[in-house]
């Protein structure tokens, strides 16, 4: 009987995932795999920011963006009136924002936020987190992937990052995003896994909350999302006047 089963176990010791409790190596490459769940190497989507107030008051604005590669991403704003034309550059670490009869594109940081609510530029204006952090420990609990990361370079908007990762779907389910201290700057939850077509399915909705705003939220809600191929002459600072022009 041992003789018979031996290579059925065998068999299921292959079979099973290698992701290993503090395997680095192996939680980059679920980074990645997350990355790619998340977005396509090159596509375009629709978004709705909705800032809410401890009164309940809202704020809405509406943008349309475009992403190539790990590190390039723009957007203009659709609405509301007030800010219709606005339009952001993220090339790295460096962003800047356009803004119709200024002229030049100013230079923003990832701390500051174009809408003002407790997402900031970083989180409008995301990247491929394994283009920004590496993986330092990985761990399981309550059936989900955790995946301990730490920023690589200091101009990260977050120094740690912790995800909660499904493992069959490799989608995150949550997020803390981390002080250098170790203190929590504020929580993402990834709401409403949705089937863009064209293989892209992931969650159409991000709420964040911060413990150093209580009582404001915001709501980040994505529309049309589907792969593109777009020229680099898109993700250049000449080009923003013009980002509307892709829709």
């Amino acid at each position: 009987m041992i003789k018979l089963l031996l290579p059925i176990l065998m068999c299921l010791c292959l079979a099973a995932p290698s992701y290993s409790d503090n395997g680095a190596d192996d939680g980059n490459a679920i980074l990645e795999k997350v990355d790619r769940n998340l977005t396509p190497e090159a596509f375009e989507m629709f978004r709705k920011l909705i800032n809410i107030e401890p009164d309940g008051s809202k704020k809405e604005f509406i943008m349309f963006s475009v992403k190539k590669g790990r590190d390039r991403i723009a957007s203009v704003f659709l609405s509301p009136a007030s800010e219709k034309g606005r339009a952001t550059l993220r090339l790295g670490e460096n962003m800047w924002l356009y803004i119709p009869n200024v002229g030049k594109p100013i230079r923003i940081t990832s701390l500051q936020s174009v809408t003002g609510g407790i997402f900031n530029n970083a989180d409008i204006m995301r990247l491929d987190y394994s283009a920004e952090y590496n993986c330092e420990k990985t761990e399981r609990q309550e059936g989900l992937l955790v995946l301990h990361l730490k920023a690589k370079t200091r101009a990260v908007a977050y120094d740690g990052v912790t995800m909660w990762v499904d493992e069959q779907k490799l989608l995150p389910t949550k997020i803390e995003c981390l002080a250098s201290s170790g203190m929590l700057i504020k929580t993402l939850y990834f709401k409403k896994i949705t089937d863009f077509g064209n293989d892209i399915v992931r969650p159409a909705v991000v709420e964040t909350d911060s413990p150093l705003h209580k009582g404001y939220k915001s709501v980040m809600i994505f529309a049309k999302m589907k792969q593109r191929d777009l020229p680099d002459e898109a993700f250049t600072l000449n080009f923003l006047p013009r980002v509307q022009s892709l829709r």
